[in-house]
């Protein structure tokens, strides 16, 4: 039940992690580096590179190995599907309308959350990327418009693995053999000289740019190879 005031249900959180975290470890092995950076406790941004649709498998378990229970914004499509939107719904999961004019909706729900201490998951580019070499790609605004808004630190996190899983464009995962997925987290990205300036758009490139140096350099130091010098960007391929 979620009692009035709370955005989910502790027993379903409970649930999930008794249920979930066992599971999906055994399915990919996990390797992991800089727990150490994501605060124990307080608001937090989580801002990871987004290769499949896969990646929340080792990004949950990443956070729940930090001692956080994450909160993933996800599209709203998803919380109508049966079963699964109960899920989501119950565990505090944040809805996005793409597209539409009640998309800065979410980033005020998550605001909210932010200051009532939640660990929030938001995968700067909205999608998986469509580089050709699979590096990140241009971002969206939302992740460094929140960290303006609430002050609350921005880690950069880069898993590499999870296209093996499931690449782009499959709807069948391939879990077999077994397969890694290497996940790390930066140190917070220092925005102090964009503090407060949330309703500049100059500010939040700026910083949106800032916070995709970090985990690009992140995936980087996973691959061992050097990104592009200029990321991708769909809306000029």
């Amino acid at each position: 039940m979620i009692r009035a005031g709370r955005p989910y249900s502790p027993l379903w959180r409970l649930i999930s992690v008794i249920t979930f975290v066992p599971l999906l470890s055994l399915l990919i092995r996990n390797k992991r580096k800089g727990q150490g950076n994501i605060p124990g406790k307080g608001g937090v941004l989580l801002a990871p590179n987004h290769l499949s649709y896969a990646d929340w498998i080792p990004d949950a378990l990443f956070v729940h190995a930090c001692g956080r229970y994450p909160e993933f914004t996800i599209k709203a499509s998803a919380f109508e599907v049966k079963g699964i939107g109960t899920f989501l719904r119950k565990t505090g999961q944040l809805p996005v309308h793409r597209g539409r004019a009640d998309a800065a909706l979410v980033l005020g729900e998550a605001e909210k959350r932010l200051a009532e201490g939640a660990a929030v998951i938001i995968y700067p580019e909205g999608t998986a990327t469509r580089d050709p070499g699979l590096w990140p790609m241009a971002a969206k605004t939302g992740v460094a418009r929140l960290a303006l808004a609430t002050g609350v630190p921005v880690i950069p996190i880069a898993h590499w693995g999870t296209h093996d899983i499931l690449p782009y464009g499959s709807k069948r995962p391939r879990l077999f053999p077994r397969k890694t997925v290497r996940t790390v987290a930066g140190r917070p990205v220092d925005l102090s000289q964009w503090a407060g300036q949330q309703n500049s758009a100059k500010a939040q490139r700026a910083a949106t740019e800032a916070i995709m140096t970090e985990v690009t350099a992140l995936v980087a130091q996973l691959r061992g190879q050097t990104p592009p010098a200029v990321p991708y960007d769909p809306k000029n391929p």
